[in-house]
């Protein structure tokens, strides 16, 4: 069925605890279970560690509630293409369509999928990484990619079903994550955490170093000062990851009940709960396992590391690692269900495949879904979990700083616009935001360009595609 226009399609069936399991279900994936290895091995010590998560949530709620202001000012489907359309032009908001569906969107729904595969994998070998079927070229082929595309197309089935099917499984997945996770924050600091593991840890806790292993030692080579912004930015993209998807919320205005008040409620409580979450199980983490361990836990599984410290590597490392396993499945869910909503609004423009922008009998644009599916199952066959980082979070950050400059092009060319809310601490904050994400983007350009400037790439490849799609999309 095609779609009118946006306001007789879309149904507003989603209150304000759907949007804000939404917000929280999409951030809360694999990331806070591994990327904490990584971390500690780039910055050496757990004051520097602790301050890589800080950071990450600090700036995430300053974005967060940023983004309230523009979400009552334009409650549409489509979210933050809308954003950038209204305050710049359909060039800029197509830039940003173009890469959400190039890498943003569709990349991190790999790289969460393949964290999911990675994490069934511990339960089940024959399903991990190691069983490798056959190569193509130069890439394996391996069991975890066929595991990660399954979950794909089983999430994007369920989602071109109705958005109610999406609520459900959003809503039932993020309550069982956010108790799984303060259930392991809770049990690790009653029955794991230990005085002289934490007395160590915090015994060198600025100490800036990289950490390497050389024949099962562990090697630390003092950072010079460059090099350490290496380290910072090489911990920001995954601590950043972890928190991010957060703005999905506002992809699926049309849907959402009151969007004017909820979606920027949405946003601060769903940013606000991770960010409590994230923090308190680093600090877990570094009471219950030396920080060496942190460092090099096997496979990067911190998690389920401290849950065999925890409960025995029995029962209770198991039991965590199908709550992490659910965890990242919700995460997806709340990927795949809001994506496609970005690329209704660009077919409704004209810039992007037409059937885009239909829906089908279920009032959902099933086109999209499986077009984004697709793409996403082709970027699981083309990189392990740490490589779609980079490319996905310079893409998101440079989109977070245009579209966050947008509110103060818009306080002077829109004033009379009703604001329902106001951006926060505005303009300190919102231009601490800007300059903060400005220059993590530039360090990975500098210090991870292998991955970065593929994601650049993606960016300016948009431009003879804008083109390209007014002449022959319309």
């Amino acid at each position: 069925m095609s779609a009118i226009n946006q306001e007789n399609s879309f149904k507003p069936s989603l209150s304000l605890v759907d949007a804000t399991m939404i917000v929280a279900g999409s951030m809360i994936g694999s990331g806070i279970f591994i990327v904490s290895a990584e971390v500690a091995r780039s910055v050496g010590s757990s004051g520097w560690m602790m301050a890589m998560w800080v950071l990450a949530g600090v700036v995430t709620l300053i974005a967060a509630l940023s983004y309230g202001e523009l979400s009552g000012m334009f409650p549409k489907a489509g979210g933050q293409y809308v954003y950038l359309r209204e305050a710049y032009n359909p060039f800029i908001a197509f830039l940003f369509g173009w890469t959400q569906f190039g890498v943003i969107q569709t990349g991190t729904i790999a790289a969460v999928a393949m964290a999911f595969a990675k994490y069934l994998g511990y339960l089940e070998p024959a399903l991990g990484e190691k069983n490798v079927l056959w190569s193509v070229g130069s890439f394996p082929v391996n069991m975890a990619q066929l595991v990660a595309i399954a979950s794909i197309m089983l999430l994007t089935y369920i989602n071109t079903r109705g958005v109610k099917n999406g609520k459900i499984i959003q809503t039932v997945f993020t309550f069982t994550k956010l108790f799984s996770l303060f259930g392991l924050i809770v049990f690790g600091l009653i029955l794991g955490a230990k005085a002289e593991i934490w007395n160590a840890n915090w015994e060198n806790a600025w100490n800036n170093a990289n950490l390497s292993l050389a024949d099962g030692q562990v090697v630390t080579t003092a950072l010079t000062s460059m090099a350490f912004m290496g380290a910072i930015a090489v911990s920001m993209k995954g601590t950043l990851f972890s928190s991010d998807a957060w703005n999905n919320v506002t992809f699926i205005a049309g849907e959402i009940k009151n969007p004017q008040k909820n979606i920027g409620r949405a946003l601060f409580l769903g940013t606000f709960i991770v960010t409590i979450i994230y923090v308190t199980a680093n600090l877990m983490y570094l009471a219950v396992l030396p920080f060496n361990e942190i460092a090099f836990a096997e496979q990067d599984r911190v998690g389920v590391a401290a849950a065999e410290k925890i409960f025995g590597a029995g029962v209770g490392a198991y039991t965590i690692a199908v709550m992490i396993i659910i965890s990242t499945f919700g995460c997806n869910n709340g990927l795949i269900l809001s994506g496609a909503r970005v690329y209704y609004t660009m077919a409704k423009d004209g810039l992007f495949f037409r059937k885009a922008g239909e829906l089908n009998r279920f009032d959902v644009p099933g086109y999209g879904l499986w077009i984004q599916a697709i793409w996403a199952s082709l970027l699981c066959l083309s990189g392990k979990y740490g490589d779609l980082l980079a490319m996905v979070i310079f893409g998101v950050l440079v989109f977070y700083v245009i579209t966050i400059l947008g509110i103060f092009i818009l306080r002077k060319t829109r004033p009379d616009v009703p604001r329902s809310y106001k951006a926060f601490g505005y303009p300190v904050l919102p231009a601490i935001y800007i300059l903060v994400a400005l220059s993590l983007a530039i360090l990975l350009l500098i210090y991870e360009p292998r991955y970065a400037i593929p994601g650049l790439g993606i960016i300016l490849l948009g431009i003879p595609l804008y083109f390209f799609a007014k002449k022959e999309l319309k």
